[in-house]
């Protein structure tokens, strides 16, 4: 072979492949290259990669405006009337969630967070009352506390079981050791089964509430509120709920009358109040409350505006801790009318005499603390009169809307 043959070979061979790949001229045809199949290979990938991508983006959206329209507090920029009216809308698709799910049996935890949300409802309604009307008002508010009565067995013999187990932990050494404590305690077991087996298992029950829920939502979504920028729309109420706890509160602080009523119903109006406040809120205003160091003028007036917004909070953590230490004493209450009963249908004795005496004097004995510790809260709560409430309640609501 000549010279210039063997160079022109090695040229080839040489030139943008390795040594022991044959020259192209004499590859196989079946040797085709793969850079084509792993491009698609590689775009298909990226495709899939992008749907997924697209298809979580469209579900975190999808979760944040469902967020968004079941926050029970205004939006940023949102008006009172269009916001009560979401978040009434918002309760009432919460609680049909929560009962409606897939179809299989309810649980307390259900039970419990529907029962929450009608709570909420209520207090939304009082709120609303004059502007609803007697009428109106009535029959609403009637709906929602029949459906609350329905869903009541399983969580109140649940509650109960919880308030002795509480009172056990808080002196294990005079009721751990006890026999009729522990006698007590399975019938109280054995109560909460029965009713969660009646409540939670009655898809005739669920169905009914389920049906007055939807109705009661196609009502809120015709209401006609008014929107104005101020709390004008919920002043009345608001003064009502706050003066008829305010009056309770004076007439437990008098320790006449029946007590254990009394902080019953006081309760109620100290938790419209705090879902008031709470209504009244907007979450997002404390992120725009930082002051600019370069203008501290402005700095100063924003800052001032957000300790005068955040004051609903301030209004809305007290009520909720005044509401559970009443929350706390009635669930005593009821539990020391089921001591005291004493027999059962049969008429024997359900707790030995010595037993139930210890269990009302440390139930007694619980109480008074609490009544003391709620006192002391409300006197905090309550320290205005109506008047100067709301006026307060204007003035924190406007700086809420202008951080917003």
């Amino acid at each position: 072979m000549m010279t210039t043959e063997r160079t022109a070979i090695g040229r080839r061979l040489a030139i943008r492949r390795t040594a022991h790949r044959p020259p192209w001229g004499t590859r196989k045809a079946a040797h085709r290259s793969i850079v084509a199949p792993l491009a698609a290979t590689l775009a298909a990938t990226v495709a899939v990669g992008v749907g997924v991508a697209l298809a979580k983006a469209g579900r975190q959206r999808r979760e944040a405006s469902r967020r968004a329209e079941r926050q029970f507090a205004l939006l940023p920029g949102e008006r009172l009337g269009a916001g009560v009216q979401r978040m009434a809308l918002g309760q009432v698709d919460l609680a049909i969630e929560l009962l409606g799910g897939d179809g299989g049996p309810l649980d307390e935890h259900a039970v419990h967070e529907t029962r929450k949300a009608l709570k909420r409802l209520r207090a939304l309604l009082r709120l609303l009352a004059d502007e609803l009307g007697a009428r109106a008002f009535a029959r609403e508010n009637d709906a929602l506390r029949d459906i609350a009565a329905r869903l009541a067995g399983a969580r109140d013999s649940e509650v109960m079981l919880a308030t002795l187990d509480a009172l056990i932990a808080r002196h294990p050494r005079k009721l751990e050791g006890r026999g009729a404590v522990a006698a007590l305690r399975g019938r109280l077991a054995a109560e909460r089964e029965r009713m969660e087996r009646m409540t939670l298992g009655d898809e005739a029950l669920r169905e009914e509430v389920l049906h007055d829920l939807r109705a009661f939502r196609v009502r809120v979504a015709e209401w006609r509120l008014r929107d104005g920028k101020g709390v004008a729309l919920v002043e009345r109420g608001l003064a009502r709920i706050y003066r008829q706890g305010r009056r309770r509160y004076m007439r437990v602080a008098r320790g006449k009358g029946d007590q254990a009523r009394a902080m019953h119903e006081w309760r109620k109006r100290v938790k419209d109040l705090r879902y008031a406040a709470e209504m009244l809120q907007r979450r997002e205003q404390g992120e725009s409350a930082r002051g600019d160091d370069g203008k501290r003028a402005k700095g100063s007036r924003r800052r001032r505006a957000a300790r005068d917004a955040e004051w609903l909070r301030v209004v809305a953590r007290r009520a909720d801790e005044l509401g559970e230490l009443l929350g706390e004493d009635h669930d005593l209450v009821l539990l020391g009318e089921w001591v005291r009963a004493g027999k059962d249908g049969s008429g024997r004795e359900r707790i030995p005499r010595r037993t139930r005496k210890l269990l009302l004097k440390l139930i007694d004995r619980r109480r008074a603390e609490l009544r003391k510790r709620a006192l002391r809260a409300g006197e905090r709560l309550y320290r205005r009169g109506p008047k100067r409430f709301i006026g307060r309640v204007r003035s924190a609501h406007a700086s809420g809307r202008r951080l917003s």
